[in-house]
């Protein structure tokens, strides 16, 4: 009897792991466990997949957080443009014939999309990087020339890289990663890469256009005022769901530790709260560049004393919103939005302002997702 029990126990126990790595499974559409429902990253490994530009890591993974490596770059561009004959291999001595990506790489090499590291190197297996990511694909589509707004970390980009930067950014192939910052060296995921590429290649397929008088989102704009983080991790969140450029909205003097301290009598924003005719922030900026351009504009901020923080009432005044739609949406970690939307609505006077959303400072990006997803952007 006891045995039996036992047995029973074991049958019990793998069925349920059966159940909850089905459950895991049916999570996402791309049939990755990895891959859940509604992240950002989601439609473009449905994309990928499809289009049979990227496989996973394995039969159930994707591996999403991985690094793309080089010889996985010119492997996808390779499948992309149809897996053209070779005429020359690889020629370098840490690529083997016959890998799974020689021919790849001896057809990016041929058609300059890809160089090696000098040395006979290639470096198959090295993480591509941001600035590379732009290149090999500004390269691929043929160097075309293309003026983009400079990012804060404009200096770090490499002089191989500058001019596809811009293009990347012009054409909204590669957006920045917060704080207006290109980030050229860091590595590219494979969520990343997935992203990119259909970016990059979904505008060029012939859909026939949309005959289903939808009316599109247009450009979309996310500036956002963040004094501790909460909010420019949604303000990101949202850009990157979207596809959309980011403007911060940055104090000439930065809010210290010390100044937030709303417990302070003594600290900045009390007394700054404590007297309205104190509470006007110079900005670095209030000027967006080409912001007639944009359709629709978010507006994030943190909550404070029950409003939105003073620190974008110049931006709200200083800029045009007609014929905008504006969105509002900020961080606590216990007030609710109240009549701050409302309150900055009245202070711009212009646009189409639409209510806004509140988000706790520790909120999930598939909350953040849902949110987009309900206000039928598209």
């Amino acid at each position: 009897m006891e045995n039996l029990k036992r047995t029973s126990a074991l049958v019990l126990a793998a069925v349920m792991l059966l159940t909850l790595h089905l459950t895991a499974y049916a999570a996402s559409g791309t049939g990755y466990t990895d891959v859940p429902e509604n992240t950002w990253y989601t439609e473009a490994v449905e994309y990928v997949s499809s289009h049979g530009l990227m496989t996973g890591t394995s039969d159930t993974t994707f591996s999403p957080d991985q690094p793309t490596s080089r010889a996985m770059l010119a492997t996808i561009l390779y499948r992309n443009a149809g897996r053209p004959s070779v005429s020359t291999a690889a020629g370098f001595t840490d690529v083997a014939d016959g890998t799974w990506y020689s021919d790849a790489v001896g057809w990016a090499v041929e058609n300059e999309i890809i160089s090696g590291y000098g040395n006979g190197l290639f470096g198959p297996d090295d993480p591509v990087t941001r600035e590379q990511f732009a290149a090999i694909l500004w390269r691929y589509e043929g160097r075309p020339a293309a003026v983009g707004e400079d990012f804060a970390d404009e200096g770090s980009i490499s002089s191989f890289a500058s001019a596809a930067v811009d293009w990347v950014s012009a054409n909204r192939i590669m957006n920045g990663v917060g704080e207006n910052r290109f980030d050229p060296q860091g590595d590219a995921t494979r969520a990343q890469t997935a992203q990119i590429l259909m970016n990059y290649l979904a505008p060029k397929e012939d859909d026939s256009e949309d005959d289903s008088g939808a009316e599109p989102a247009g450009k979309i704009l996310v500036a956002y005022y963040s004094a501790t983080g909460s909010t420019q991790t949604v303000a990101e969140t949202i850009a990157d769901y979207l596809s959309a450029d980011t403007f911060v909205i940055t104090p000439v003097e930065p809010y210290t530790s010390a100044d937030l301290n709303w417990t302070d009598n003594s600290s900045r924003v009390v007394q700054e709260h404590n007297d309205p005719a104190n509470r006007h922030v110079a900005l670095t900026t209030t000027e967006v560049p080409d912001f007639d351009s944009y359709d629709t504009v978010f507006i994030g901020y943190p909550i404070w004393w029950g409003g939105a923080s003073w620190v974008v009432d110049d931006f709200v005044t200083e800029n045009d919103f007609t014929g905008k739609t504006v969105i509002p949406f900020c961080t606590s970690s216990s007030s609710p939005l109240g009549s701050s939307g409302t309150d900055l609505a009245a202070l711009a006077g212009t646009g189409t302002w639409l209510e806004g959303q509140r988000f706790s400072s520790s909120v999930s990006a598939s909350t953040v997702e849902q949110w987009l997803d309900g206000l039928d952007l598209q």
